[in-house]
């Protein structure tokens, strides 16, 4: 996987779900700091971010994750596109 986005409820679950995956803590997408647990807008604002500092690219492989009330989750594999952001 390139890049990890997660749902960004807060940066000691980012940093537990990162460590158990064995990801590389650059390629996980965390902007808590910057705008806190922001409810269902935390995924496109955390790509955004990435699209913004130059992590995320045309070609990717993007692993989403989140989770919400009642515990609903849901994940998805995607191959970011070359399109307008």
């Amino acid at each position: 996987m390139d890049l990890f986005v997660y749902h960004q409820a807060n940066a000691r679950i980012l940093g537990a779900v990162a460590r158990d995956l064995g990801a590389d803590p650059d390629r996980v997408v965390d902007c808590i700091a910057e705008y806190g647990n922001t409810s269902a807008a935390t995924l496109p604002i955390a790509l955004r971010v990435a699209l913004d500092d130059g992590r995320l690219r045309p070609g990717m492989r993007v692993l989403l994750g989140a989770f919400g009330a009642g515990f609903t989750w849901g994940s998805a594999v995607v191959e970011w596109g070359a399109g307008d952001a």
